[in-house]
Parts: structure tokens; sequence; C-alpha cells
């Protein structure tokens, strides 16, 4: 059966074990466990905005890929096409919350996930192609050759759909170098319709420096990109689209707890609004779920669309009664 969906988001899904508050991994004698994934935390923001939303991944036949697939079809998006293997193994990741002056920390243990072998006679490509946007986060590119491949041809299929391809270079460190990131990325992104970068990655991997909005149209012009926003964190975004420069200033009331899944949610909430009232609605939604975003463990936005309304109408930070 083919789902008429907004949004297919891909990419590699892990189970993330982080301790409780603020302590060390080597103090630790509990560990939480949740889900986490750049394009799983994006599908499940945009299911809780209303919008029509799949997601797959490879999986081994493991539970805690059943405890993924489970807590992203909660949110009410379609995890059909998931693609299960009867052995293999599942990423995971050990995460430590931080306040400064310490920082966060990541250690990744997801090397040869089953992810990394998904190949292109295990895509349904009807439904990829079946969604207005598909999204994909650079992180699933950096973890083997074969999806360098496969990213580079869901680009290009969803092209000869006439579907936007949305990609989020997500830039990672510890799963490649910016050498190697800058190289593949000026093949992909070519073949992109939409762009997310933060301000940070533009200038590590892609040797962009300047204000924001001269990056972005730096971006769209050496790269032939039609559509790109470029974002600082707290300290707002920009995008270049078809030649137009728009604009969004910082947030105030912005206490952060929590930064990961904060790029995944400004993602989600952008492209909602692009799709329902276009770019400067994007970066508006985009601003203000990212910002809810801040306040909240865990990477799964819990937020819906009548909380960002509000938020973004009103200017009382107090509670709402």
């Amino acid at each position: 059966m083919m789902l008429d969906l907004d949004v297919v988001a891909l990419g590699d899904a892990m189970v993330s074990f982080s301790p409780k508050g603020y302590g060390r991994l080597e103090q630790a004698r509990e560990l939480d466990v949740s889900p986490t994934g750049a394009e799983a935390n994006a599908a499940v923001a945009l299911a809780r905005l209303g919008l029509r939303v799949g997601w797959f991944s490879k999986l081994p036949e493991h539970p805690l890929s059943r405890l993924i697939v489970d807590a992203v079809r909660a949110h009410g998006v379609d995890v059909s096409r998931v693609v299960w293997a009867p052995e293999g193994r599942l990423g995971t990741l050990f995460y430590e919350k931080a306040v400064p002056p310490r920082p966060a920390r990541v250690w990744y243990d997801r090397g040869g996930s089953a992810f990394t072998t998904l190949g292109a006679g295990e895509v349904d490509w009807g439904y990829v192609t079946s969604a207005r946007v598909v999204l994909m986060a650079g992180t699933a590119p950096a973890l083997s050759d074969g999806l360098k491949d496969l990213a580079l041809r869901i680009a290009r299929e969803a092209g000869r759909a006439g579907k936007l391809f949305a990609l989020d270079v997500n830039y990672r460190a510890k799963l490649w170098s910016p050498v190697d990131a800058a190289e593949y990325l000026s093949t992909l992104l070519p073949l992109t319709g939409l762009l997310f970068c933060a301000r940070r990655d533009a200038d590590r991997v892609l040797g962009l420096r300047g204000a924001l909005e001269a990056v972005a149209r730096e971006l769209s012009e050496k790269y032939g990109v039609p559509r790109v926003v470029v974002t600082m964190g707290a300290d707002g975004s920009r995008a270049f689209a078809d030649g137009v420069l728009y604009r969004h200033c910082p947030l105030p009331r912005v206490t952060p707890l929590d930064p990961v899944g904060a790029g995944d949610a400004f993602a989600a909430g952008f492209l909602y609004g692009y799709l329902t009232g276009g770019v400067q609605r994007g970066l508006d939604w985009g601003g203000a779920l990212g910002a809810l975003h801040y306040t909240l463990p865990g990477d799964f936005a819990y937020v819906n669309r009548a909380e960002v309304a509000e938020f973004l109408a009103s200017g009382d930070p107090e509670i709402q009664r």
C-alpha cells in the first residue's frame, strides 16, 4: 500500500545511554535509555506537528531495535518500510550531559551497524519518491561507502520525481574528517533542493566564513542549491531561497537544558512552516521548535503544533493557565 506522505526521512537509528542527571559515565550505576537518530528525531517532530510522515532504516532483529521502531511509531510516524536484518548489530551512543564549563560528550559505537549495509535493492523507491520531501542527514553517508552511493541515488531519484531532497549537513567529527566530508558534499549538494547547515559546519567543513547572510548566499551560489538555511543556535538563522534573503532574529527567553536534538527539531519546524506557508514561516517555526526543544531532555521533541503557535504568539514566558 502506498501512503500519501508529506515527508519521508531515512537514516541511522541508535539507542542512547546516558547517566541520570549530569553525572559522569564512570559514576553511573543506572543509565537512561532512549532512541535517537537525526532523521528519526525530525520525523517524530514533524508528525507531532500534524504532517504525514514516514521513516525507515535498516535494523537488526533485536529488542533494542524494536524499542526504536515502537517509539517512532508511537508518535504517528509510518514505519512500514523499515528493513529488518536477520542478524547484525545496532548502533549505540553514550552521552554525558553537562553544564559549562564542562562540555557535554558523546561516544559512538555505530561502526558496521546493520544500517551501513542498506542497499538500493532494499529501498522501496516508489515509497520514497511519493513524498513531497525526502529528508536525510549528512551522518548517513559518513558511515560507509555504500551509503555514500545510496544517498546520491536517493537525491537523484527525488529530483527526477520532482520532489524536494532536503539535506542537513549535521557534521560529526568522530565519523569523518572535514576534508572527506567536503569532498563528498561537493557531489551531493548540487543534487540538493533544500540544505540545512550550521554556521560552524559551513566554516569547519566547507571553509565558508562571514555573516550568516553571506554564508547562506555563497552556499547557494557555489553549489547550486536553490534553498539554503544557515543556523547559529539561539543567535538566529538565515535563508537564501530562489535569490531572496530571509532573516530570523534570535529568540528571547531560551534557557537551554539539553541541546541534543535541537538542530533536528529546527529542521522539522522549518519543513512544517515551509510546506504550510513558505520560507519565512519555515524560519519562524524552525526557530520556535528548536528553542522549545532546548528545554526538554532527550532527542525527541515532545512539543505539539498548538504549543509552537502559542510560543510564537505570546511574549509571556510564565506558566500558561
